[in-house]
């Protein structure tokens, strides 16, 4: 090959409202969001494949990769409707160093969960642990704790 992949820079989530979703991931995970950017033009709504896109972006460092937040201000987008059956649907996973204490806080804090922590009782990933959230935008996350 002619180039190597380094790794994953970054993920990255459309939201409604940024400052509610900084507000939201940082009360939650701790987490402390970047500068933000603005963006627009024809480069970037023919890269975006987003008829005259204005958008704000950010990212949000977690351990060596980043979760990038974009929020268009053209077009408005539509809800976020999609089941985790659905194609193309993608959930973010964080993995935490006690699944049932992150659990437990983040309920706490008004967390939303689809079920209670499952923990794999086979294969090859047995003794982990993990459970579905969703945030305020209703984009599918999971925490993790591996054994």
């Amino acid at each position: 090959m002619a180039f190597q992949v380094l790794g994953v820079h970054h993920v990255g989530v459309t939201v409604r409202d940024m400052k509610r979703s900084f507000e939201w991931y940082s009360r939650m995970f701790g987490l402390t969001p970047g500068p933000v950017s603005e963006g627009s033009g024809e480069a970037l709504s023919r890269s975006v494949q987003v008829d005259d896109a204005a958008l704000a972006f950010s990212m949000i460092m977690i351990g060596n990769t980043r979760l990038e937040f974009l929020e268009y201000h053209h077009p408005e987008g539509r809800d976020f409707d999609r089941s985790n059956g659905d194609v193309g649907s993608a959930h973010v996973c964080l993995e935490v160093s006690d699944l049932d204490a992150a659990y437990r806080d983040l309920l706490d804090k008004g967390a939303v969960f689809n079920a209670p922590p499952v923990t794999l009782d086979s294969g090859a990933l047995i003794g982990s642990k993990w459970a579905y959230l969703r945030d305020p935008d209703g984009i599918q996350l999971e925490i993790w704790e591996s054994p």
